[in-house]
């Protein structure tokens, strides 16, 4: 079997790494790839928006399944025009993906099918949405409407950030058409979590959960990233708060959706607000999760090809997801300047030594290789993981991994997994 992995980020190298275990596997193509997945695959120098491209490489290698890792190739439609093509490709349509793509489109699905949210108003006109703030005076979230790379979300304490924040998105338009639009929310305090699932439309079954960190400093201070660092399980999701997800968010999404017409299969994401005891939903995102992924991957014994293909013949039903029990914590280590202006071509040392640390596997986001070095390329640019009997000992080898690996402007968060040590873990919980 050929598998095409469209992606190039720490997600896609976790998804390979995981792959690269089945036996009936016989190639692997990234396209682009990075340095880490290099070593598993075959990179293919195509950019993940090429969807002409990617179609034309899937049918010259004869790929037999494709998986789809970021947002922005499924919002263009490639499963559309691989489905078109007869090619296997794994990830919702362009019409489900709109539960990522456009903020608006969500949040009507969430009041339509009474899945508990922030209350919010929509904005199209910069002015009237200011007008709006100074006239509500609370802590609020602004949201641009369409995809912004993680970074299109701004907690707002005070009206002069929120102020600022519409200036930025819809004046400036740091994130282009992203902001065209906006969401204004309430505030919801409580805590995080990340929940994760597989769907083929019509049967779900939850992957373990997780805890992301999204702010770029300690202390969830600074603006948001694309993710910092996770660790699975996330004692905050316990069985029964699991099976409040299944019934209030997960299976009345799915469902509403099929009352529009739409079928989603694929990986639907759930970011959460735990707060007194109930699930509160931030945002869905149509994909694995990033850096989610690079810790519920490790704790996954069962093969992810034959899940995958499962959910393409709608045939999940007769899936059963087995997990190790160990817990799994993943840190990032980013480029000085992320999430805003960064330099690349930073050489990157102490790979090796790291790797040798037990329990750890080394995801890479952002690398290059030149000349026989190993360069920084993106803004995060390697995942730290480590697995271990508990939460704390998957910390502590995370970052004595941490310790041993360097490159000019190595940025992260010495703060990952803080939370989970301040509640209790029963070790028998799965998931």
């Amino acid at each position: 079997m050929k598998i095409l992995i469209v992606g190039g980020g720490g997600r896609e190298h976790a998804l390979a790494w995981k792959i690269h275990q089945n036996r009936e596997v016989s190639a692997i193509y990234a396209a682009p790839g990075n340095a880490g997945i290099a070593e598993i695959a075959e990179c293919i120098p195509l950019q993940v928006s090429d969807i002409a491209g990617l179609s034309r490489l899937a049918r010259e290698k004869g790929i037999d399944l494709t998986i789809v890792g970021p947002e922005l190739p499924l919002s263009l439609g490639i499963v559309d025009e691989f489905e078109a093509q007869g090619l296997a490709v794994f990830g919702p349509c362009r019409e489900a993906v709109a539960i990522e793509s456009s903020k608006v489109f969500a949040k009507r699905l969430m009041k339509e099918n009474n899945i508990p949210t922030a209350s919010y108003e929509v904005f199209s006109d910069p002015q009237k949405a200011k007008e709006y703030v100074r006239h509500i005076g609370r802590p609020l979230v602004i949201k641009a409407d369409g995809l912004a790379a993680g970074k299109g979300v701004v907690i707002c304490q005070q009206p002069e950030e929120a102020l600022k924040a519409i200036e930025l998105i819809m004046v400036k338009q740091v994130f282009g058409q992203a902001g065209k639009q906006i969401i204004i929310e309430e505030y919801l305090s409580g805590e995080e979590a990340s929940f994760l699932a597989f769907t083929d439309g019509q049967s779900i079954i939850p992957l373990a959960s997780s805890q992301d960190h999204k702010t770029v400093y300690d202390g969830d201070r600074g603006p948001n990233t694309g993710g910092m660092g996770a660790y699975s399980p996330a004692p905050v999701i316990s069985e029964q708060m699991q099976q409040k997800i299944m019934t209030k968010i997960m299976a009345p999404a799915i469902e509403g959706l099929a009352r529009l017409g739409i079928t989603y299969r694929g990986v639907l994401y759930a970011g959460l607000m735990i707060q007194d005891n109930e699930p509160m939903l931030l945002e869905f995102n149509a994909r694995f999760g990033d850096p989610e992924t690079q810790t519920i991957i490790r704790r996954l014994e069962t093969d992810l090809v034959l899940v995958i293909q499962k959910v393409l013949q709608t045939r999940l039903h007769e899936v059963r997801l087995d997990w190790r029990q160990e817990a799994s914590t993943c840190v990032v280590l980013a480029s000085a300047g992320y999430p805003d202006s960064y330099q690349s071509g930073k050489e990157i040392i102490g790979l090796e030594e790291a790797a040798r640390v037990d329990g750890v596997v080394l995801f890479h986001a952002g690398t290059t290789r030149q000349e026989g070095r190993l360069l920084t390329s993106g803004g995060r640019v390697l995942g730290v993981s480590a697995l271990g009997e508990t939460i704390a000992e998957s910390i502590s080898r995370a970052y004595a991994a941490v310790a041993k690996i360097s490159f000019e402007g190595m940025h992260y968060r010495k703060d990952i997994g803080q939370r989970a040590l301040s509640r209790s873990l029963p070790k028998s919980r799965a998931a």
